[in-house]
Parts: structure tokens; sequence; C-alpha cells
């Protein structure tokens, strides 16, 4: 069995903190992509609400099998507060029975626990036992501070741990 890392990211500090799990803990990476255009002022406004509001979006890969995963981890920004859309979409298509999940997400400045609150919430109904979660806060921080920051909580967390 393995370690899988999904995540979305749309500004890429998600992105680098996935990429570093994964090379840090050997998983497979695998991104989510949202089919909706998220780029400028009125789309970010709009994808906030729609996270706010927990709306489902058109995502790609549109499900993932998990059966050769024993680990997977689970990444998004925060989105007013919530996990987005794209996140939200993906974590309904999948069977979490029996998997163990680890949670981050990223924030520009606050509310990610909130974002994991909510995230454990719906991975748990979905048949998940969560066995960890973490937040980073990425305002400002170059990526190679993202990457050190990750590295730190990969070693204070002890997330080798449940490398297989």
């Amino acid at each position: 069995m393995a370690t899988l890392i999904m995540y979305y990211s749309q500004g890429g500090t998600t992105e680098t903190v996935a990429k570093t799990l994964a090379e840090n803990l050997d998983g497979s990476l695998l991104q989510i992509h949202d089919l909706k255009n998220r780029d400028g002022f009125k789309n970010r406004l709009l994808a906030s609400i729609n996270a706010f509001r927990e709306n489902k979006t058109d995502i790609y890969p549109a499900r993932v099998d998990l059966e050769n995963f024993d680990t997977i981890y689970i990444g998004t920004p925060t989105w007013a507060g919530n996990p987005t859309p794209a996140i939200l979409t993906i974590i309904d298509r999948c069977n979490f029975t029996g998997k163990d999940v680890v949670l981050f997400a990223t924030m520009d400045s606050s509310r990610g626990d909130s974002n994991i609150a909510r995230l454990e919430e719906k991975v748990k109904m979905r048949g998940a036992r969560v066995i960890e979660s973490f937040t980073i806060a990425t305002k400002g921080k170059s990526p190679e501070k993202l990457v050190n920051d990750t590295e730190a909580i990969i070693e204070m967390k002890d997330l080798k741990m449940y490398k297989r």
C-alpha cells in the first residue's frame, strides 16, 4: 500500500506544500483541477462565495480510486474559512472507508482551523479515520520558506511514521 497526496491549488502555495510532502514521504501526487475559471477579482469573489456555501464544481479528474492507498493527504487553500469547491467535490466522490487521512490547509491569514474542521467532518462522513492535520500560513512567504515550514511540520508531527 502507498501514500497519496491529493490537493487543489490555485496560486501555487498549496502545490508547494503538497510537492514537499510527496518528496519527503515518498507519496504519489494528484492535483485536483477546478474546471471553472477562478482568475480575476470577480471570479475569486464568486469562488469565495461558492466555498462558503459549499457549492460543488466541475473537476478533473472527476473521480479518484483510492483502493491502492492506505494513507491519504488532502490539501486545500482556505477560502472564506472553508475548503475549496474542488476539494469538497472530490471528497464527496471518494470512499475513504478504512483509509487513514491527514488534512492540511494553507491560508493567507487565518481561519485555517475552521477549514480543517469542515474537512474532517466531510471525510469522516465518507468513512475516513483522520490521524493528523495542520495549517500553514502562506502570506508573503517565498517558495523556499514554504518548503522549510512544511519540512518542519513533517518533523514536528512525525509524519514519516505514517509511511509504509
